[in-house]
Parts: C-alpha cells; structure tokens; sequence
C-alpha cells in the first residue's frame, strides 16, 4: 500500500511553492511524522511531514516548482522497517566500507600494487572525507557524494534552503575543480585562482520581498526625516537593572522593548501613522484607522528580513516584548515564522544598528504609513547637559523615520520621532506614560 505525499495548504494567498530540499532519499526508510522535504513559498519555509512510516519514492526534484495540493512522491508502507532502525541511509556505511577488508584480504597483487603508478593515482584523487563532512548542512545525497569523492563540505557554497548544499552542488564543484584540473588550459595552474560565475534561483521569498519594496517606492509619495537620540539613560537604566530582569523574567533586557514602548506611545500621539490607505466600499481611496498598535519586527532570517507582528503591542509590558522578540528571532532563524505571524501589522520596526549601520532610509512595509529606522549606536561631541554650553562624549544613535505623505503631514511625522526621541532620553516617560 503506497501514501501520496501531497503538498500541504500553507494559507490562502499561497498557491504554490518550490521543492527546496528533499531531507529523505529516495529510497529511505522514514517514520510517521517524520519530515521528508522543506516546501519555500513567497511567505514562508515549511516541513512537510511524512504521512505514514514506509520507503520513500520521490515523484518531484529539488527545484521544481509544485502547486499546493500535487503529490510530490509516495510512501510505501508495505516495506518493513530495515534492521538496525533505519537513520535514513539509503547505503548504510558499514556496506559501503565492506570491499576495503576483502582487498585486504588478498596478499598476492600487493608487489604490483607498488610498481604501479596508476593505482596510486586513483587513491589520490579521491582521498577520505574530512570528518567535518558530518556537521555540514547538506542533505543525505550531497553528503554522500561528498564522502564518495573525498570532498571537503566546507569548501562548497550551497544553493538549497538555508545555504543547504545540494548533490547538484557537489557535482558542480567536483566538476570545476577535480575533472576540469586534468586538462585546464584555459587558466594556467600557476596563476592560482579560479574565475566563477554562476547563477543560482532567486527564492520565491526574494521575489516577493523585491516586489514589495518595488511597490512601496512606485504607490507611496514616501519621504525620510531623521533625528538622533542619547542612548546614556536607557543604558544606565539597562546597566542598573538587566540582572534582576533576567534572573526574574528568564530573558535579557535589551534596547528593542525600549523602542517599541516609546513607539506604541507615540503611535497613540499621532494615530494618522498607525492608519494606512485602502479601498473603501465605493471603490475610493479611503483610509483605515486601528485603536491597537501590531508592531512588525524586522528579523534576520537566513533567507533575508522577515517581519513577524507583536499583536497589541501597547499592552506588552518589557518583558512580553522581549520574550517575543526572542522567540521570533529564534524561530526566524531556523525557519520556523508562520504566514500568520507576518499579517496585519501596522507600524514597523528595523534595526540596522546590528550589522553597523550608521545611517539609512528604511524602505516602507506597504500598506503601512510609517517604518522606524535604528542604527548603531558611537559616541560623539554634542552639547551636554543641553543649553550648559559644556561638550561631552555621548552614545548617541540616529533614528529614521520614512512615511507615506499622502496620509502623513511632514509636521506629524517629525512630531512623532521627536516624541520617541524624548522617551528614549528620559525613561521615566515610559513608566509614567508621559
């Protein structure tokens, strides 16, 4: 009795998606539950689990693009379960060491084997796999491969989800660099650098990411104002507590809950930039308002920035947001963001600072009216106490905020980044609500 493995529904606005990585072999004994291959939509990286326990027969590649409902393979359950327990190996290793002892075991081809050159060649070009093959992200066939050819993982750049490195990849990388070194002559040895180009698929995430952002500059009349704030009180006050935080709360107090405190706050301020343009019933532009705050968080994922929501943010206190701010960059970063978890946010949040980022001019999340942009945060010569007429080294970090001016007035927008400003620098206003 054979189990289709059908492409499962992710949400109503995916249709479709791209086969990223068969996690089984064709062939493999898997279990129930078990998961055989990673689906990548234009939203989000899925698992796909095994429907029953059986061998694996792949009806679809790595790359192919498959509709949600296709049968992408099947599951024979009639096959019982290899002994030993079965990890997946379609070649368990001990087989495939088994002909070295028989070899062995033969003592008279031993003088020739000296003489010979061509043996000796052999051996050479396909030395023992690096032990490090094993910590590799690679699927089960690659790494096969790998070992086969004595190939270093490490030396491969993978194309597959995550940077997974595909057999496609090994095959490529064997072929430039093993086969093509026999009789290169179109880039001497002793020029000691290999020239590569090559192409790879943009993901269907990408895609979607680029097109967003195409969109964004193309409907929106967006602008950027900029300020800059003194991190000095938030850092003292981080400093002062972040121990008892953490050993209370399980989690460390960092800047983000700051700023989606004094966001909230100053959404509520000025609610024309937690709105955003839409259709109204007759057909005219007309503009929504929301009396709750769903702050996006802009996460690095290993695809690029997801943006998944913190519902009622005004409501959270520091440590529900760290929390979930925790457990959204853990899950983003093993691929685990649900298509919900990235819906109906209505002011965004992104944090350049991270990666070095001084200054930039963050791009608009439409339908959104508004994105605030940190950054790094360096000390510099400013005026302190203000209006002392004394100069002091401060950590001092520039805020961005881009929106939409259709909706947004210029006034209302740096009102709104000044109100953030004067909660960063003065704390207190975010206990006392000021």
């Amino acid at each position: 009795m054979a189990t289709q493995i059908v492409i499962p529904n992710v949400g109503e606005s995916v249709t479709s998606g791209i086969i990223s990585t068969w996690t089984v072999e064709d062939g493999a004994y898997v279990e129930r539950d078990e998961t055989v291959l990673e689906l990548e939509t234009d939203k989000v990286t899925m698992e796909v689990p095994a429907p029953a326990s059986g061998i694996v027969k792949h009806g679809a590649s790595e790359g192919d693009e498959v509709d949600v409902g296709a049968t992408v393979g099947e599951i024979d359950e009639s096959a019982e379960k290899p002994a030993g327990g079965g990890d997946g190996d379609a070649t368990p290793e001990p087989e495939a060491s088994a002909p070295a002892p028989k070899a062995e075991a033969t003592p008279a081809p031993a003088p020739a084997a000296a003489s010979a050159p061509a043996p000796a060649a052999a051996v050479a070009t396909a030395p023992a796999a690096p032990a490090s093959n094993s910590e590799a992200k690679a699927t089960p066939l690659a790494r096969k491969l790998a070992d086969d050819q004595g190939v270093d993982l490490k030396q491969i750049s993978g194309t597959g989800a995550a940077g997974r490195i595909r057999e496609q990849d090994v095959l490529a990388w064997i072929q430039t660099h093993q086969n093509g070194a026999a009789g290169a002559t179109a880039a001497p040895a002793s020029a000691g650098v290999v020239r590569e180009a090559k192409q790879e698929r943009m993901s269907p995430m990408r895609q979607a990411i680029a097109s967003r952002l195409v969109e964004a500059q193309q409907t929106a009349a967006m602008l950027t104002t900029f300020n800059e704030v003194d991190m000095g009180a938030v850092m003292d006050l981080r400093k002062q507590h972040k121990e008892k935080f953490g050993e209370k709360h399980g989690v460390n107090l960092g800047f983000m809950s700051f700023f989606v405190k004094a966001t909230t706050q100053a959404l509520q301020k000025f609610p024309l930039i937690n709105a955003y343009i839409t259709q109204g019933d007759n057909g005219k532009p007309a503009i929504e308002h929301h009396n709750y705050n769903d702050v996006a968080i802009a996460v690095s994922g290993p695809k690029g920035l997801v943006v998944p929501v913190l519902r009622n943010a005004e409501q959270m206190t520091f440590a529900e947001i760290e929390k979930n701010i925790k457990d959204m960059a853990l899950r983003a970063r093993d691929g685990k963001i649900t298509l919900e978890e990235m819906q109906g946010g209505t002011f965004t949040i992104t944090n350049g600072g991270i990666f070095g980022s001084l200054m930039s001019t963050p791009i608009l999340n439409p339908p959104q009216s508004a994105i605030l942009g940190m950054h790094g945060i360096k000390k510099r010569a400013i005026e302190y106490p203000a209006g002392s007429g004394q100069i002091a080294l401060r950590p001092m970090m520039y805020l961005a905020v881009s929106y939409d001016h259709r909706i947004v007035d210029g006034a209302e927008a740096v009102q709104f980044l000044v109100s953030i400003k004067d909660a960063i620098e003065d704390p207190a206003r975010l206990m006392l609500d000021l």
